[in-house]
């Protein structure tokens, strides 16, 4: 793997990941029963703390970009004809 595949796939994997924990923990003003702040809709998150998903995102990312460069450089998976 180059380090610009690495870097690809790096990338593809903490979007899916960050998209995936994204829901997690988020509740709604309307599932809250509170009401909203000026500007917001009823679905908007209360609290939707992205900088935690995006840290657990990073690590988890990490984790499994290694298992992908483990996969690929052992020859398990081959790309290559």
């Amino acid at each position: 793997m180059t380090w610009f595949s690495g870097v690809l796939v790096y990338t593809v994997l903490w979007w899916l990941v960050f998209f995936m924990t994204l829901p997690m923990g988020a509740r709604s003003y309307h599932e809250a029963g509170e009401a909203t702040e000026t500007g917001n809709v009823e679905s908007a998150p209360m609290r939707p703390r992205l900088k935690a998903k995006a840290a657990i995102t990073t690590v988890i990312a990490a984790v499994l970009w290694g298992v992908a460069w483990y996969l690929i450089e052992s020859d398990l998976i081959s790309f290559r004809p």
